[in-house]
């Protein structure tokens, strides 16, 4: 009940439509079929079974053929699941149906029939209802004959078992693409300003996506319930749903055995029937074959199937038709086309072949960056045609900043591709394959990392030769580069760095750990960790809900990772908790996707929240405020002095240095007070200082007059009338881009 429980829990969370299987369709059915063993005896074209729970009865369409005359077998009968032998029994088929199958007979048969079975059985009582309700069931049946003389495995055949109910559904896809595509709107229509937040998240959804699909990468032994579940993400890795007839898979397939490449093509059947033994849903399962009497329930049910009406079936006495396997796959121990874990199983489960993989991710940037190129190329046009007709400032300004535009969206591309890119680009090495393949991904990588590097010398240049400010005060230079920086606060301006080394170090685990589960995970464990405290210590992000957000999502990528070790072969950790553990992250996952949603609802500006969680509360000190990266605009009543990040280009005339020479002073610009012993001359003081009158000789009134008398020296009032410096005592204090001080 718990499984069925958080498997419901996990579907409201995600906010899909429910999956499309009622209760009164309860059924379970054969989803792959394979052969154990090289075919001798037996051979199978077609093996549909279908158990309906409603009427008790099985829907079968069978096609197969006895090959060996004079074979007397014995069959042995195995159902497992979840690691664990519900059923094993061996039946003497000699002893069955007065002799008839003794020896075997030699024909081929073709049938398809709906057979009831006798209320007497008590099968409805005797099959726990919560096999028809868990999502993704690990469980086969596996067919084996023995030769009675000789005791020679003459035919072994397993077929896998399912219940219609499946975390993977196409309507998850449909929904988490059109939030992304949703995001993808809301970063177009705000990333002309800077300071949007909309285009950086479009970034941290698709990666939520990416990270989500890449756990399934490990060489683990998931549970199928949460491989199911990943592969609703693949397509935000750039493998979208195929099948072995598809156009771009056959031309991978040509390319890559033109080039020398020599590895299997994808089956046209479910990759389930290819997955490694040991794996789920078969979970390490080795046939034990006991001599147990047959029971009421297994013989009356063989006495059942015997009675198949001849009319709606297809005997054949010639076994011409049948020349070979067909499409069962043969699946042994030494069998080159078994699945292994990690990206075999996960691309396999999508369609595409193991060697197709990066190949598949090759044409689909190819085809995003002519989007991206054409998408661009428009848009140019639309900016300079309504430029010219509304002669616009708006639209000519942005005209004049649209390379850098450009720019940054192919910026925003790599950093998205990133992911994808590094991690079957370098897998693609490890398995030496096609020399073309291996070419294209060296070319790839190198074209995807390039740009983000170049983009990020130039980033982390701009700030050491001037200020981390300066990124923030040059148009062009945070437009262009403004997906690296802008979010974060002038002073962490370099957070990009880490993240993108993070990126790039756990694929380069993920491709060449590939054999090593135990590694993989330690090592992407410690990266999400490190990651996690970086963001608790630092806070790099402009605003406090900035900071909340990618804590969270660092915390979600923590935790999964934590849960992946129970999927540690070596661990050995039973089916049923593993397949608890698997709902959990699956859980888990969706809430991190809900909370993107409503982040992506708030960005477009549907939402509105509370302001204290919109901006850091500024300091006392225009210092502090600008070291939490806030224009001073941001804070009400401050004037807009000069500062580094808001500057103000200066007069030539009006910014003129002080002279030197002490010949050009004359005695009457001298201000000392014999009384006092000093003199304030060139002294900057504070304003309300200047506006109290002197304690000495000096009242305000005569300080004026002496001042205005020497306007042609003093360097107080040496300027011109200007906007800058208005002839009031009032006026604020000369900045050091106005002033050099007076070395006394």
């Amino acid at each position: 009940m718990l499984v069925a429980w958080m498997r419901r829990f996990a579907s409201l969370l995600f906010l899909f439509p429910v999956l499309q299987v009622s209760a009164g369709d309860a059924s379970l059915v054969t989803s792959s079929v394979t052969y154990c063993s090289e075919p001798d005896a037996l051979l199978i074209q077609q093996f549909d079974v279908v158990y309906f729970q409603q009427n008790t009865s099985i829907w079968f369409n069978i096609s197969a053929a006895s090959v060996q005359p004079n074979v007397s077998v014995s069959a042995n009968i195995l159902l497992n699941a979840y690691g664990i032998h519900y059923v094993n029994y061996t039946l003497n088929l000699c002893s069955l149906f007065n002799g008839a199958l003794c020896p075997l007979p030699t024909y081929n048969f073709t049938g398809s029939d709906s057979i009831p079975l006798p209320p007497s059985l008590g099968v409805s009582h005797k099959i726990p209802g919560i096999v028809f309700q868990v999502p993704d069931l690990e469980a086969y049946v596996q067919l084996t004959l023995l030769d009675v003389t000789t005791g020679k495995l003459k035919a072994c055949v397993q077929a896998t078992l399912s219940n219609g109910w499946s975390t993977h559904q196409v309507a998850v896809e449909w929904a988490t693409g059109a939030l992304a595509l949703l995001a993808l709107l809301s970063a177009i229509w705000y990333s002309p300003s800077p300071e949007a937040l909309s285009p950086h998240r479009l970034f941290d959804l698709f990666y939520l996506f990416q990270w989500a699909a890449s756990t399934a990468l490990l060489d683990l032994n998931y549970s199928s319930v949460y491989i199911a579940f990943a592969t609703n993400l693949s397509w935000a890795l750039g493998l979208f749903q195929a099948s072995a007839t598809s156009p771009i898979q056959i031309s991978i397939n040509n390319m890559r055995h033109l080039t020398g490449g020599n590895m299997a093509n994808a089956i046209a059947g479910s990759a389930v029937a290819l997955v490694n033994r040991k794996l789920s849903p078969y979970n390490a399962a080795v046939a034990l074959f006991s001599s147990f009497q047959p029971s009421s329930f297994v013989t009356e049910t063989l006495l059942a199937l015997g009675n198949i009406s001849k009319r709606d079936s297809t005997f054949a006495g010639s076994i011409s038709e049948i020349e070979g396997p067909g499409t069962v796959q043969t699946v042994t121990s030494t069998s080159s086309n078994v699945l292994q874990a990690g990206v075999p199983i996960y691309v396999g489960y999508s369609g595409i072949a193991t060697a197709n993989a990066f190949m598949t991710i090759f044409f689909v940037a190819l085809m995003v960056l002519a989007i991206l190129l054409a998408t661009l190329a428009v848009g140019y046009g639309l900016v300079v045609l309504f430029g010219r007709r509304r002669n616009s400032a708006t639209l000519m300004h942005f005209r004049e900043l649209y390379p850098q535009f450009a720019y940054a969206w192919l910026l925003r591309v790599c950093l998205i591709g990133t992911t994808p890119v590094s991690i079957f680009a370098l897998y693609q090495w490890t398995l030496r394959d096609s020399w073309l393949s291996i070419l294209l991904s060296a070319m790839l990588l190198l074209g995807v990392l390039g740009y983000a590097l170049f983009s990020i010398f130039h980033v982390v240049r701009c700030a050491i030769r001037a200020t981390p400010y300066t990124l923030f005060t040059q148009p062009k230079m945070i437009t262009a580069y403004g997906p690296l920086f802008a979010q974060y606060r002038s002073e962490r301006y370099f957070t990009s760095i880490p993240f993108l080394g993070a990126i790039v170090t756990k694929a380069i685990f993920i491709a060449f750990a590939h054999a090593n589960g135990e590694v993989q995970v330690i090592a992407i464990l410690i990266i999400e960790c490190a990651i996690f405290a970086y963001l608790v210590a630092i806070k790099p992000h402009r605003t406090r809900g900035g900071d909340v957000l990618a804590t969270y999502l660092a915390l979600t990528r923590v935790v999964c990772t934590g849960l992946l070790i129970a999927f540690v072969e070596n661990l050995k950790v039973a089916a049923i908790p593993r397949v608890v553990i698997g709902l959990v992250i699956v859980v888990i996952i969706s809430v991190a996707v809900i909370v993107m949603f409503f982040n992506t609802i708030v960005n477009l500006g549907f939402i509105k929240i509370p302001a204290r969680f919109q901006r850091r509360k500024p300091s006392t000190s225009d210092a502090s405020a600008l070291e939490k990266g806030k224009h001073e605009e941001d804070l009400a009543g401050r004037p807009r002095n000069p500062t580094p990040e808001m500057n103000v280009p200066l007069d030539p005339n009006i910014n003129q240095p002080y002279p030197e020479s002490p010949s050009e002073i004359t005695s009457e610009e001298s201000a000392y007070s014999e009384e006092s012993g000093s003199t304030t001359l060139g002294s900057l003081l504070p304003r309300r200082w200047s506006l109290q009158p002197s304690a000495g000789s000096h009242s305000r009134r005569t300080s004026q007059s002496q001042y205005s008398s020497t306007n042609a020296s003093s360097p107080r009032h040496s300027h011109p009338p200007s906007p800058l410096h208005p002839q009031s005592s009032h006026s604020r204090h000369p900045t050091i881009d106005e002033h050099e001080p007076i070395a006394f």
